[in-house]
């Protein structure tokens, strides 16, 4: 019987001796460089339209296939660097923090969904790097399902929808909300069991019963 594959986080792999230039990061330039151009286009002539909001959705759409793609490059081809495993998450959170604001300021989506995604993403980006001595938390299946469903959701409200097109991406933006805050709640218990678990809390606790 074979061992299923695990799934394997970027950011938990060790940097390796790649250049800094190199085609997985460049790509992570582009999400970031895409985020104001993506903002000017959503906002363009008030905000509501058509011409100006496909093209948004466009940005939007290339940007996010960067996300896809950089990773796997950075994997396979042995591409991973610190300078990477920072700017990734920088430039996820940028696109989407860049995107539920906008459609908030715009009255599209409600405030209340963009500050729930918005601390979710934030407060669990933060809980990462606070237990980062102990150990690295690896993104789950769930986790990459929440950001396709985001991004799927939110590039459906970029577009002008109507009719049960909305009513569409109602019901995703609905399930990508309950799905992040489930996947959040998964790591804060993993972050806990981490810090009970690592290597670095074992010899913590060994020296302390060897001073007692």
């Amino acid at each position: 019987m074979t061992t299923p594959t695990p799934v394997v986080d970027p950011a938990a792999q060790p940097a390796q001796t790649a250049r800094i230039a190199n085609i997985a990061n460049a790509l992570t330039l582009v999400r970031l460089l895409l985020v104001p151009a993506f903002v000017a286009l959503l906002v363009a002539n008030g905000g509501h339209s058509t011409g100006w909001r496909v093209w948004a959705f466009v940005a939007f759409a290339v940007a996010t296939v960067t996300d896809f793609v950089d990773g796997d490059l950075a994997r396979s081809r042995g591409l991973v660097t610190d300078v990477g495993k920072v700017a990734d998450p920088i430039a996820d959170k940028a696109l989407i923090g860049a995107a539920l604001i906008g459609l908030s300021a715009l009255g599209d989506l409600p405030w209340w969904v963009t500050v729930v995604i918005l601390v979710r993403e934030l407060g669990i980006t933060g809980l990462r790097f606070f237990v980062i001595r102990h150990g690295v938390i690896p993104a789950s299946r769930g986790g990459k399902i929440k950001t396709l469903l985001q991004n799927v959701a939110i590039g459906l409200y970029v577009l002008p929808l109507t009719g049960w097109s909305a009513s569409l991406r109602f019901g995703l933006l609905a399930l990508a909300v309950v799905i992040t805050l489930a996947t959040g709640v998964d790591y804060v218990a993993r972050a806990v069991r981490l810090r009970r678990t690592s290597a670095r809390a074992q010899m913590k606790r060994a020296r302390r019963a060897a001073q007692q």
